[in-house]
């Protein structure tokens, strides 16, 4: 008799150390609740999760499987073997949704290879929150993740985005390593055009969340600290 197929949850975590419930709905934490085997990008911080969610649950009978740079591709092959045997498994992202600017979705794309039923839930997208609140163009976005770090290809890719936005109305999103948000910010006023919209959004979900839409020449006048916060970037030329 042929075993029933596991499925694999796609599971939300938090964009900042805020209590649980505030952000995830409690179909998260029953999820959980039941589910032993994960695969995670990082193991402290997935225990850390998963403990804060349901501090009743087993944290030795957790089986933690590591998906990040380091993991080879024949490794990364067995992980929903679990799955096959009929066991559901979860994935966990770093913050927000899996799969999502997220290494999981070569875990997602292997369940689907496999016949695998995948459950996505829901959970804060720092993307789609940030261009939900930034009065820009919700019919029509990209999402480009970095943009490049060597200043002269960076000013080409920006001055690309911007061509872009105005010839297709469509708002151009992305991100940066926190530590380089403040400069990030200062080369987008220098580059891009100054009636052009800069929508920044960080912290979200977070009691210091800040989002603000402003053209480039208004930012050029607004101080504000993005030193290490965890930032999305959107911008818009119409």
């Amino acid at each position: 008799m042929e075993k029933n197929t596991g499925k694999l949850y796609l599971i939300p975590t938090l964009l900042g150390d805020n209590p649980s419930l505030e952000v995830l709905p409690i179909s998260v934490k029953n999820v959980i609740e039941h589910i032993d085997s994960f695969i995670v990008e990082n193991e402290k911080s997935a225990r850390h999760f998963i403990k804060h969610v349901c501090p009743q649950k087993s944290q030795p009978k957790l089986h933690l499987q590591v998906l990040n740079k380091y993991t080879e591709s024949m490794e990364m092959m067995t992980f929903l073997d679990p799955c096959k045997e009929g066991i559901d498994m979860g994935l966990l992202s770093e913050a927000g949704c899996p799969g999502v600017a997220d290494p999981g979705a070569e875990i997602v794309k292997l369940a689907h290879q496999n016949n695998i039923q995948v459950v996505p839930l829901v959970g804060p997208s720092s993307i789609i929150l940030a261009m939900m609140s930034s009065g820009m163009n919700g019919q029509s976005f990209a999402f480009n993740g970095y943009l490049p770090i060597d200043k002269q290809e960076r000013k080409n890719t920006l001055k690309k985005l911007e061509r872009r936005s105005q010839e297709e109305n469509q708002s151009q999103i992305f991100i940066e390593t926190p530590y380089r948000n403040n400069k990030l910010l200062e080369d987008l006023c220098q580059v891009l055009q100054p009636q052009t919209k800069i929508c920044v959004a960080c912290d979200i979900t977070l009691p210091t969340e800040y989002i603000k839409t402003l053209t480039a020449k208004q930012w050029k006048m607004t101080k504000i600290d993005l030193h290490k916060r965890p930032s999305i970037f959107i911008i818009h030329k119409e």
